[in-house]
């Protein structure tokens, strides 16, 4: 029961600037912006919405596939995915180019300032549905524009269930683009930011998105998520997390219980439950691949929080 996922596959370069950008930025000069810091600190994470989805779950018990594009520079993700029995058949090298990747400077006030190169990314409509052969369910993460149209395409003619799940590459698509992927899609997944940006574009309330889908799906951050699906609205829980070290990827992890759940037809209540708790184990590790359980672990963190099993 493989499943397919469309998505980005990146590298996050971050750095702390110990200090505060604002004693370096001098404002009667923001029309002419020249400023270097000095970062003595940096690490570089292995990221992208496909491969975190991916390694989430496979920590599931899941079978992903993994469709992206990349670069030159991407021997050292190759390795990894090795290590973890990923499946990377349907990842596209594309050479000259570099793998898509975000530079991320922060500073002491937890100020972002971040460049985010596409590379490869920008080919992923070289990459085909077809090419992975028989699979159950599919996911549609943020990845380059034309690649994203294209594998909507692919799955609704192949009539593969999949996912929509546009992340920051939404605001990327105009009003019919969106209700063409949600005429599409199987099911929903957004932020509740997405989600009012994706009600503006399209002149569609959250009830008429639900209404031409089986389930749209809303994270609320610390407020849990909500799930529309048969006319009626799930309340999800947040799951409280051990602690709260860096968010990145948490979105990616509850979609892996998404598609963990659906694949495996669970109930709405349990399917959320289970996003919920993968995004609260990742949110206490940095990064969106370094946090490590076992199934059984999984399912013992389930229980605590649920008071029921789900393997």
């Amino acid at each position: 029961m493989r499943t397919l996922i469309c998505g980005s596959i990146a590298y996050d370069n971050i750095m702390v600037f110990p200090d505060h950008f604002k004693n370096h930025i001098l404002p009667e000069k923001i029309h002419a912006l020249n400023v270097a810091f000095l970062v003595p600190e940096m690490r570089r994470e292995f990221g992208g919405c496909a491969g975190n989805i991916a390694y989430n779950l496979k920590m599931l018990g899941g079978d992903p596939i993994m469709m992206a594009t990349v670069g030159d520079d991407i021997q050292p993700y190759m390795s990894r995915f090795e290590q973890l029995g990923l499946d990377k058949s349907c990842v596209l090298h594309v050479n000259d180019a570099f793998t898509a990747q975000a530079f991320i400077t922060t500073d002491l006030d937890d100020n972002q300032i971040t460049a985010f190169h596409p590379g490869a990314m920008n080919f992923s409509h070289l990459n085909s549905v077809a090419d992975a052969g028989q699979v159950k369910l599919g996911i549609i993460a943020p990845d380059g524009r034309d690649g994203m149209l294209q594998h909507a395409r692919e799955f609704h003619a192949a009539s593969i269930p999949f996912i929509f799940d546009p992340g920051q590459g939404l605001p990327m698509y105009n009003g019919d683009e969106l209700t063409d992927f949600i005429n599409k899609a199987d099911y929903i997944a957004v932020n509740d930011y997405e989600g009012q940006l994706l009600q503006d574009r399209t002149g569609m309330n959250l009830e008429s998105i639900a209404a031409n889908t089986k389930a749209l799906i809303v994270t609320l951050g610390a407020e849990g998520s909500i799930i529309y699906t048969d006319g009626k609205q799930i309340q999800i829980p947040c799951v409280k997390p051990t602690e709260i070290v860096d968010p990145t990827g948490c979105g990616d992890a509850y979609r892996a219980g998404l598609l963990y759940g659906i694949v495996n037809e669970m109930d709405w209540q349990a399917i959320g439950q289970l996003g919920s708790l993968m995004g609260a184990l990742k949110i206490a590790q940095r990064g969106g691949q370094n946090h490590r359980f076992t199934r059984d672990e999984i399912d013992q963190h389930y229980y605590e929080h649920f008071k029921s099993r789900i393997f």
